[in-house]
């Protein structure tokens, strides 16, 4: 009898170091919550990620937002902002204590993406429908048109110099997989930075102002530039191409990391400034579209098309 027992739990042993074999990450797809520590050591060139363990939390019920979730912002008080709350055309608000609700309703017609707060403290939503970039005063809720321009294709994602107070937009032709790049500067005048670039998408600017970051999510290039005292750019270079998947928004830590998010893989890669992986974040969900960080930095705030919810990473 204990022979027959050996035999059976070393055929068990056989199965199971085979099963890990033919499906490597079985066990990691079969957790049932990805609160559990783990090492951000996942993705393309992180053989030498050292950033400390993380977990992935959820944020609210899945579906609480629509499909077209995107555009993440924190503001000063630490309440959390997203597109499309619950339907098209609305900004939904997250308190620090975690009560939901609409913020408000955009004017008939306009869908927001990107969200970004300005030094005055205003929210700025890129509006891809109605080619604007909104202003809303937090403290009445009014909404106006601080830009427009109707050779826009949209605009899709927008980022705001912390020196100058300058707006820079994406601008993608998804049909043609083409997009441009616009600047919004504080005379209100939109002037058309590059023309004749891939699907331009997520886009950042250095914590010191001095650089500009723009992806291509079809061509799967991040450019860098360099922004010149009136804000215009130029020195353009390849800062890092992927191999795979999609890109969509992104953001800079004080230390200047760049954390974009990979649609499509379902992570968040962490790059130095210098060009180098050091992280990369598994998420829940497989369509992340933006990202952003709590104002202590401990937190970072990921929308997800897929599931309608933001996820968190706690550093």
């Amino acid at each position: 009898m204990k022979k027959y027992y050996s035999i059976i739990k070393r055929a068990a042993l056989r199965k199971l170091l085979l099963l890990l074999i033919s499906f490597p990450g079985v066990l990691t797809a079969q957790e049932k919550s990805f609160n559990n520590f783990r090492r951000g050591a996942v993705g393309d060139g992180c053989e030498t990620c050292t950033d400390p363990a993380y977990r992935v939390t959820d944020l609210l019920p899945e579906g609480s937002f629509t499909k077209g979730m995107e555009g993440p912002a924190v503001d000063k008080k630490g309440n959390l902002y997203a597109v499309n709350f619950r339907e098209q055309g609305t900004i939904g608000v997250v308190t620090p204590e975690g009560v939901v609700s609409e913020f408000v309703v955009l004017p008939q017609g306009s869908v927001g993406n990107g969200i970004r707060f300005g030094r005055d403290g205003k929210m700025y939503i890129a509006d891809y429908t109605k080619h604007n970039i909104l202003r809303v005063n937090l403290d009445n809720r009014q909404i106006e048109v601080y830009a427009h321009n109707s050779t826009m294709n949209q605009p899709n994602d927008l980022t705001i110099s912390p020196v100058s107070g300058i707006i820079y937009a994406s601008d993608p032709a998804w049909r043609d997989s083409t997009g441009m790049l616009w600047m919004i500067t504080l005379d209100r005048k939109v002037t058309l930075l590059e023309k004749n670039m891939g699907t331009t998408n997520g886009i950042e600017v250095s914590p010191d102002g001095k650089l500009l970051y723009v992806n291509e999510s079809i061509q799967r290039n991040v450019w860098v530039y360099d922004i010149l005292p009136d804000g215009s750019i130029s020195g353009k270079r390849l800062f890092y191409k992927f191999d795979d998947f999609g890109m969509d928004g992104m953001r800079c830590d004080p230390a200047g990391n760049l954390y974009i998010t990979r649609h499509g893989k379902g992570t968040v890669v962490k790059l130095s400034p210098n060009g180098n992986i050091t992280a990369e974040y598994l998420l829940k969900g497989k369509l992340p579209t933006n990202i952003t960080f709590s104002n202590d930095y401990k937190k970072a705030y990921v929308t997800l098309a897929d599931r309608g919810c933001f996820e968190v990473i706690e550093f």
